[in-house]
């Protein structure tokens, strides 16, 4: 414990991390605005299945924000406990901490979203198979978010219980599953969050006694609870699959999961840690 300095200025590779974050987030409202570029979709991570996808995006895709509210907690993360790892562990390892932890946040997601196609998929071939208005009406609820989208598919849906025998009907409904599945595997993954909770984990490993004080706790409360909670949290709300929840709560899980066993691994192995 003799390297614990939480008050201690910003890092090497914490002050990298924020400064790439940053220019990334500057060229997208700048230089991509002013050219029509979208480099959300460049940088960002796709799924194998995705026309988009880029191997490079596994690592683009973690030093790109594209909100400043999204960016600035990120990083904020990132220096308030980043730079605490860094100093306990160096730079060498925290930065192969935080590589860790984003790929496996990565590989987590895309894991869980490939499936979540395929589950899709699998409901488009039952309605190849026997088009009914009901299978498309429940595929638009369970999937899209969009209320202009949702509208004009439920006037498909009602149309098509007036007039059963139109086959026009089942043609129309196809293309509404083929858009909602290409639109799902085609929306480029973003942002740090998969390694920001990954610090945070080992955080509340590291310090697991430590007292945070939280803007939306009102009292102080002890870092490996803090760390439970959140955790606890994520696996909720990704096991919920809430329509319109455009937040990838298994990459937040993927991170804290690999951050786990790359810590018990440095436990079991090395012969100084922390």
């Amino acid at each position: 414990m003799n390297n614990y300095r939480p008050f201690a200025g910003m890092t090497p590779a914490v002050k990298v991390i924020i400064i790439i974050n940053v220019i990334i987030f500057l060229l997208i409202n700048t230089v991509g605005q002013k050219l029509n570029l979208d480099l959300v979709n460049i940088f960002g991570m796709h799924l194998p299945q995705s026309p988009d996808f880029k191997i490079y995006q596994y690592i683009t895709h973690m030093f790109t924000q594209q909100g400043l509210a999204h960016l600035f907690f990120n990083m904020f993360a990132v220096f308030m406990f980043g730079r605490i790892l860094e100093s306990v562990w160096g730079t060498k390892r925290f930065v192969i901490y935080y590589f860790v932890t984003g790929l496996g946040a990565a590989a987590l997601h895309s894991l869980v979203s490939w499936y979540g196609v395929h589950n899709m998929q699998e409901q488009f071939y039952a309605f190849q198979s026997t088009p009914e208005p009901g299978l498309l009406a429940e595929f638009v609820r369970a999937h899209v978010s969009n209320p202009k989208f949702v509208s004009y598919a439920m006037q498909i849906v009602d149309q098509w219980n007036q007039y059963p025998s139109n086959p026009q009907f089942a043609q129309m409904g196809e293309e509404i599953f083929r858009n909602i599945i290409q639109a799902y595997q085609n929306t480029p993954t973003i942002g740090a969050s998969g390694a920001v909770f990954g610090i945070l984990l080992a955080f509340g490993m590291l310090f697991p006694n430590t007292e945070l004080f939280l803007m939306f706790i009102p009292i102080p409360i002890k870092a490996k609870y803090f760390v439970l909670l959140y955790g606890a949290a994520e696996l909720f709300f990704g096991l919920q699959n809430s329509v319109g929840d455009n937040v990838a709560h298994f990459a937040h899980l993927g991170g804290m999961l690999f951050g786990f066993f790359l810590i018990l691994y440095w436990r079991k192995h090395s012969k100084r840690f922390y």
